[in-house]
């Protein structure tokens, strides 16, 4: 499910192969994330493309939740900023 907003999102499906990030934050990325592989842009894209995934644009970056993980990702550089668990909310 691709929440849209105008062409902005699509920019970002049809750009999926700039998708990049750093050395450093692929560590970052696996650490939060608790991945076993050194793909993890790749993994990203996989995420990103899935049908249930709810992608939204709110300043310069993109946002991209599926189940339990949130992907920010620039949308001027196509620059993997972070990727980590949405924090689970107690019912209180």
């Amino acid at each position: 499910m691709y929440n849209k907003k105008g062409d902005r999102v699509e920019k970002l499906i049809k750009n999926i192969e700039k998708l990049h990030t750093t050395k450093l934050e692929i560590e970052r990325i696996k650490r939060n994330l608790k991945l076993n592989t050194n793909n993890v842009v790749e993994y990203c894209k996989e995420k990103i493309l899935d049908k249930n995934t709810k992608i939204t644009k709110k300043g310069k970056n993109y946002y991209c939740e599926i189940k339990n993980i949130v992907i920010t990702i620039n949308s001027y550089s196509h620059t993997i900023i972070t990727a980590h668990m949405k924090e689970e909310k107690n019912g209180i």
